[in-house]
């Protein structure tokens, strides 16, 4: 199972996909609030977008297609679905895989300057509706090229057909379900991450993350993992925060030798 991250959808594992076919059964679905998955306005206390909400629907899916337990492979906010989805059901994955990402306690919790001019949409989608839904959409095309060009080491890693369906499926809902996400990484998550400080991931783990990007840049990222898991291993790519696209053959060779070891 292949999660996505922000601000694209299930298209961005178009590179890698296709060679992890000829050894799995390959699902990439659509988080909660993006792509063509619902996108229900979110709760007051954003509950309804809790990744321990998206990670139970990550379960329902694989269930209803059959699949009792799993790999999981996540990117971005697909790794922190991911990794809710290890604490509250450990018995569905067989091994995980992480892509540039550290807990999102420890972010918040040790944040800072340089953390948040990196990462200022962390503290800009968190604000109150309307106000960044009415600022992303007046000029949403820009917003999304912004991000992916600042958060990548190679523009041009982006194909034209994928940003093409990054840009169909940036709407208004989409916008707004992706605020809805970080309003509740910024609130219920965090309680709910507090009440499991102490729980680990139990299945065997590999962390990758991009060289060249703020995670590789600013954070011991194994360090960080090893206190949250019982079994892992990882490394570093010469590339931005999108592995998948930016170093398509590294990442899909190092999660080959991972889930088939």
């Amino acid at each position: 199972m292949l999660l996505h991250g922000y601000p694209q959808n299930h298209f961005m594992w178009h590179k890698i996909a296709p060679p992890l076919a000829e050894n799995f059964t390959v699902i990439a679905t659509d988080l909660r609030g993006y792509g063509h998955s619902f996108k229900p306005k979110g709760k007051p206390d954003h509950s309804n977008y809790s990744k321990r909400i998206m990670a139970k629907d990550q379960v329902e899916v694989m269930s209803k297609l059959g699949y009792q337990e799993f790999y999981l492979v996540g990117h971005d906010r697909g790794a922190r679905v991911a990794h809710r989805l290890c604490l509250d059901y450990p018995e569905k994955v067989k091994k995980l895989a992480i892509l540039d990402i550290v807990p999102t306690y420890y972010l918040y919790s040790t944040s800072d300057r340089e953390f948040a001019t990196a990462y200022y949409h962390w503290f800009f989608l968190i604000q109150s509706y309307p106000f960044p839904e009415t600022l992303i959409t007046a000029k949403s095309d820009y917003f999304l090229e912004n991000c992916l060009k600042s958060w990548s080491r190679d523009f041009t890693a982006f194909t034209t057909d994928a940003l093409a369906e990054y840009h169909r499926c940036f709407n208004f809902d989409t916008i707004h379900g992706s605020c809805e996400d970080y309003r509740a990484s910024a609130t219920i998550d965090l309680q709910h991450d507090g009440e499991d400080l102490d729980r680990k991931i139990q299945c065997p783990t590999l962390a990758l993350w991009g060289g060249k990007g703020i995670i590789g840049k600013k954070y011991d990222v194994l360090k960080i993992w090893q206190g949250r898991t019982t079994n892992i291993q990882g490394k570093a790519l010469n590339c931005g925060h999108f592995l998948p696209e930016e170093a398509p053959a590294e990442t899909y060779l190092l999660l080959q030798d991972f889930l088939l070891s």
